[in-house]
């Protein structure tokens, strides 16, 4: 047993340093989408080459507004932050493209309350790639009860959210 563990130590200590006696670091770096880097300077290599495998055919856009930290597209993304920042959030989850929002209270009335969830569900800034959901409670002596949100609200909101999407979207293009 004594021996093996010294053949292991001896083993693990020549891979420690290179001939010089110095070991090499690599200290990642972030990219251009936020994340961290584990070989910065090295070429990415695939075994299908630099463009990897693509079994349907069809070439992605680049600039969908996918963006590199989320899994959403990110215009839809700000857009829905922007359209909601009255309200306070309870989760914002930029992967799944999921907002909810906590129970707020508009100042003219404050006998009702309203939360909103608001769902992202493609990365292509498209009409249906966004759905809201509009819950409502009204005060009932120390009681809140869930009421019916006006039909036409859920959808007014996901016009506002595209509006201001199409408007981030334009912006970002004349940047270019």
């Amino acid at each position: 047993m004594l021996s093996c563990a010294l053949i292991a130590l001896l083993a693990l200590s020549g891979c420690a340093a290179r001939g010089d006696g110095e070991t090499q670091t690599y200290f990642p770096e972030k990219n251009q989408y936020g994340t961290y880097d584990p070989a910065p300077t090295a070429p990415r290599q695939s075994v299908f080459g630099s463009g990897g495998l693509n079994i349907l055919g069809g070439d992605k856009k680049k600039d969908e507004g996918g963006g590199g930290g989320i899994g959403v597209n990110s215009f839809l993304w700000r857009a829905t932050l922007d359209t909601v920042s009255f309200m306070p959030l309870v989760s914002a989850d930029p992967f799944g493209g999921v907002i909810i929002t906590d129970w707020y209270t508009p100042p003219q009335t404050p006998a009702e309350r309203f939360k909103v969830n608001v769902y992202i569900l493609d990365r292509a800034l498209r009409a249906d790639g966004i759905r809201v959901a509009v819950f409502r409670q009204v005060r009932q002596g120390d009681n809140w009860a869930d009421q019916a949100a006006a039909p036409n609200t859920a959808v007014s909101m996901e016009n506002a959210i595209l509006q201001r999407a199409r408007e981030f979207r334009m912006e970002a293009e004349a940047r270019r």
